[in-house]
């Protein structure tokens, strides 16, 4: 683990010491200057940095990222970003998830939202995608 950018993009190294940027597959998180950004980023950073990590994967985005299921010892950090409510369930993705991750991310943000965990304090929680268009307008 080289860096954390946010609450659903890191840096990792691989054995021959190239680093890739990989964002989280079935998430998003607040953006850095977006209510719970940092709080997000540091919620990732406590569960990643420094350790050993596995990604599965099968694609990479528009900006060159890879986008996969971070591992640390067999605990999905992207589901578990949900479960604190440090991020949401990136439901536009869907498709891109088997049936069973799609059913965990989903109650996992249900139990967050109920048990308001996290961003899920706020009462008036605005999603990133929401928050990146109302940047983009300005």
């Amino acid at each position: 683990m080289v860096s954390i950018a946010d609450g659903d993009t890191i840096t990792v190294l691989d054995g021959s010491r190239q680093q890739h940027k990989i964002r989280l597959a079935g998430i998003d998180a607040p953006e850095k200057k977006q209510a719970y950004g940092e709080r997000s980023r540091q919620s990732l950073a406590a569960m990643v940095f420094n350790k050993a990590v596995s990604v599965a994967w099968d694609k990479q985005d528009r900006y060159g990222r890879t986008v996969g299921k971070v591992m640390i010892n067999g605990v999905d950090a992207n589901l578990e970003q949900v479960k604190a409510g440090m991020a949401w369930w990136y439901e536009k993705y869907r498709k891109e998830q088997a049936p069973a991750d799609q059913r965990l991310y989903a109650e996992a943000e249900q139990r967050a939202r109920a048990g308001r965990e996290g961003l899920w304090r706020d009462p008036m929680p605005v999603a990133p995608w929401d928050w990146r268009s109302a940047q983009r307008t300005r």
